[in-house]
């Protein structure tokens, strides 16, 4: 097992983060929240044309392969960026879609997610809610061992971040049936915890260093309030469990790509471990940062807001706990 990134694959890294820092991502997450998606899909785009969604996409049909690996660390700068939109709902559709094939029309929606063409999003498991439907091209739902696709859907419900809008789908055609739906959409639902696990971790990263920079310059008494040793304390004990996280995570996505046995329960604890990590990383912003923390003008208050629902997607902390301990 190789823990150690390979220079292609820190490569790909920098020119992601690179992009990202460039693209104005503040200004495009109130568009989104406010229901205007062209800055979005316009940077969507780009994020396709750096290559990111073609990495949840066979050859065959216009991707790189499905690379665990190098998704996860795709998310974790998207995660930095805070970008919107359904990223691990889309990348989770293609790998439900490649699985299932012809029955799907994989052949018909996976070049188009790969190039940035499509945005899909995924409802699956007990929650009735898919998000982002009102700016997805499709949805696909998943109820038992039927897959069913559709454009329609109810009343956008907000929530703690109005960034993630969230929408039951109405209606729908059917496009798969059978024993293998039910393979493939675990093996989907993985892989959108998985890329939810790496956002949180790059969330918690950016929101470590935001906070960072911030009590270097913040003063009291005349010193910077970075000098005292309980505020040295609680962003030491933040990135310890930044630290902690970022190699289940790792191990998590090669155990995803040899599809080993262990794998749902080691994306479990890589899930409880990042999302745990930056949510205490927001909350340590959010205390240090002191009343201005709380302002909604501040560019902070959109990491902020993804934490808790970041954490809790794609299965709660509970819920992963309990997957850990039964095996």
């Amino acid at each position: 097992m190789r823990f150690l990134l390979t220079s292609e694959q820190r490569e790909f890294a920098r020119t992601l983060d690179g992009l990202l820092g460039a693209s104005g991502t503040p200004a495009v997450v109130r568009a989104w929240a406010a229901g205007e998606h062209r800055p979005g899909r316009a940077l969507w785009a780009r994020i396709a044309e750096a290559g990111v969604f073609g990495l949840a996409v066979a050859e065959r049909h216009g991707g790189s392969g499905v690379l665990p690996v190098e998704l996860v660390l795709s998310f974790k700068e998207l995660g930095r960026h805070a970008v919107p939109g359904p990223l691990a709902e889309t990348v989770a559709a293609a790998v439900l879609l490649e699985r299932l094939g012809a029955d799907a029309a994989a052949g018909e929606w996976l070049p188009r997610i790969a190039a940035g063409e499509a945005v899909v999003s995924l409802c699956a498991g007990a929650d009735p809610y898919a998000l982002d439907a009102d700016a997805a091209d499709a949805v696909f739902v998943v109820r038992g061992d039927t897959v069913s696709r559709t454009e329609t859907h109810g009343p956008v419900q907000r929530a703690l971040d109005p960034a993630r809008r969230a929408a039951r789908p109405l209606g729908g055609t059917v496009v798969a049936r059978g024993p293998a739906v039910t393979a493939a959409a675990g093996y989907a639902v993985e892989v959108a915890r998985l890329a939810t696990a790496a956002q949180s971790l790059g969330l918690g990263r950016a929101l470590l260093a935001a906070t960072v920079s911030y009590v270097r310059q913040r003063t009291q008494f005349g010193v910077a309030v970075g000098s005292f040793q309980a505020v040295k304390h609680r962003l030491a004990d933040t990135l310890i469990g930044l630290e902690f996280a970022e190699p289940l995570v790792r191990a998590a996505a090669l155990a995803v790509a040899a599809e080993a046995p262990s794998a749902a329960r080691e994306v479990a604890a890589a899930k409880v471990a990042a999302g745990e990590a930056g949510y205490a990383a927001a909350r340590t912003a959010l205390q240090l940062h002191g009343a201005l923390g709380y302002t909604e003008e501040l560019d902070l208050s959109l990491w902020l807001r993804k934490a808790r629902p970041l954490r809790d997607a794609w299965g709660t902390p509970a819920d992963c706990r309990g997957r850990v301990l039964a095996g």
